[in-house]
């Protein structure tokens, strides 16, 4: 298990190469934007038919993380499903391996913009949960403080061996923290967007996930050649 080590609102903290963070001190996994079924939705919607595995991807991927971690205590920070429709379009393998993933542990959907209701699943669903000083929602609030987040998946560049390496990321500053995303066939918001820039502070950092998490100072403006 490849992770970077930090801390953040005083919890000790990991960054996962895979875009999972975990909270030992806790015994807690936290994965955002998780978008099960996107391929579905895609098809449904537009006609365009994506290669549909991306939910076993996935799948595949968190069953590894939690193995490694043995988390007893998972939160989904929204965005779990790529709409309510794509949660009960799931097969009933995908629907049978949710549900072994989450026996035995205290589990968590963080409600998202695309997944806003119940998705008749167990565990449990809030919009947004708190234990000692973190607060997990979906999108950061304006003032949130030990707030992590996801939903705007974040990515990072790098410099390294005259060539630039971009990947999914967290950001880290005083205030808040934001996850990547960690489904299979999501998009990324670069950390110079205006957007991201205006929600992280001055001196925030990126994590950037994959088999080394590599920890930088976030990228503001774009890297020229």
């Amino acid at each position: 298990m490849n992770y970077h080590d930090f801390r953040f609102a005083g919890a000790a903290l990991r960054a996962l190469g895979s875009g999972a963070l975990w909270w030992p001190d806790e015994d807690l996994l936290c994965v955002s934007d998780l978008h099960f079924g996107k391929s579905e939705r895609v098809a449904r919607r537009s006609g365009q038919h994506l290669p549909p595995y991306e939910t076993r991807d996935t799948l595949l991927r968190l069953s590894a993380d939690l193995e490694a971690t043995r988390a007893r205590r998972v939160i989904c920070l929204g965005d779990s499903f790529d709409d309510l429709t794509a949660a009960t379009s799931l097969t009933e393998e995908e629907q049978l391996w949710i549900a072994t993933l989450q026996a035995g542990r205290e589990w968590v959907w963080i409600e998202g913009n695309h997944d806003p209701g119940p998705q008749g699943f167990g565990g449990t669903h809030l919009a947004e949960f708190v234990t000692g000083p973190l607060t997990f929602r979906h999108i950061a609030a304006p003032h949130g403080t030990g707030e992590v987040s996801g939903h705007y998946h974040p990515k990072a560049h790098v410099q390294t061996r005259g060539r630039r390496v971009t990947r999914p990321a967290f950001l880290c500053d005083a205030q808040r923290l934001i996850l990547p995303a960690y489904g299979t066939y999501t998009g990324g918001l670069r950390s110079y967007s205006d957007t991201l820039c205006r929600l992280m502070q001055p001196g925030a950092l990126a994590i950037l996930t994959g088999p080394v998490p590599t920890c930088v100072p976030m990228p503001r403006q774009e890297m020229t050649r």
